[in-house]
């Protein structure tokens, strides 16, 4: 006769015959290990929960999300900002830089009025050759004033600066010389220097150097062009006036009935370049 054993001796096995059960030797290795190395603290554990980082998908949507509204918030806000600079200008400060706006469409239609004039006059010339040789010298004529190379006549402004504190440099008369070009000047010339699109501008000692002239003061600058544009674009609020004044410089614009640029700059043939068929 066969009998199970239930001794208190021999308790069954809750997890029932032939279960795995964990080697209690190793249970008992692991332990005495983990008791033996002290657990991380101070910079140890700071390093241990930061590294290796522990980012999710759910956290790398947020961030994406994030980044995407602080870019639209600093376009908008740079766009508000540039609204209000036109915002905070007095009524007859936004006249004045519409008329400036209305003045330059006015001259890019005139010049494309008179190339396609320039055109119909080609096509329909009885003399087409005479015709071209015409055109071609008076080309090279307003290439011969834009490169400096010919004196030049017509209506204008001068413009005479006092500066008694030296204050005024190099800088305040490119500006001055961009605002003039900006508005349609075709000639100008600073204390007998003729300007033309390679003209340095440089400091030396306190003084302005252009294209390695030193200028005496006070500066005097004379432009060719519509008086009407030139002498309201260094009068744009925050322009050329405004900061030259701010240098305790005095600014005096005239209008002659004509204005003469004869400053003269030697023609310097091209090493490489020719002209293209």
């Amino acid at each position: 006769m066969t009998s199970n054993d239930t001794s208190p001796e021999n308790p069954p096995d809750p997890a029932g015959p032939g279960a795995d059960r964990p080697d209690r030797t190793d249970r008992a290795d692991r332990a005495d290990r983990t008791a033996g190395d002290p657990p991380p603290t101070g910079r140890a554990a700071l390093l241990s929960g930061l590294w290796p980082p522990r980012i999710s998908r759910a956290q790398l949507i947020v961030a994406a999300l994030l980044f995407v509204l602080g870019l639209g918030l600093a376009i908008q806000v740079r766009a508000a900002g540039e609204d209000n600079v036109l915002r905070g200008a007095r009524p007859e400060d936004l006249v004045r830089i519409l008329s400036d706006l209305d003045e330059r469409t006015r001259r890019l239609a005139e010049e494309r009025d008179g190339l396609e004039e320039q055109r119909t006059e080609l096509e329909s010339s009885s003399d087409q050759a005479e015709e071209a040789r015409r055109q071609t010298r008076e080309r090279e004529r307003q290439l011969g004033v834009l490169a400096g190379t010919v004196a030049a006549t017509g209506p204008g402004i001068v413009v005479r600066i006092s500066d008694p504190l030296a204050g005024v440099g190099a800088d305040h008369l490119l500006d001055a010389v961009q605002e003039l070009r900006a508005a349609g000047a075709e000639a100008l010339e600073i204390n007998g220097v003729r300007i033309v699109a390679g003209s340095s501008f440089t400091d030396d000692d306190g003084a302005a150097v252009i294209d390695g002239v030193r200028l005496p003061r006070p500066y005097e600058i004379t432009a060719i062009g519509r008086p009407q544009d030139l002498e309201p674009a260094l009068n744009i609020p925050g322009g050329v006036v405004q900061s030259l004044e701010q240098e305790s410089a005095s600014v005096t614009i005239s209008r002659p009935e004509q204005v003469t640029v004869d400053a003269l700059r030697s023609s310097e043939q091209p090493d490489y370049a020719q002209s293209s068929p």
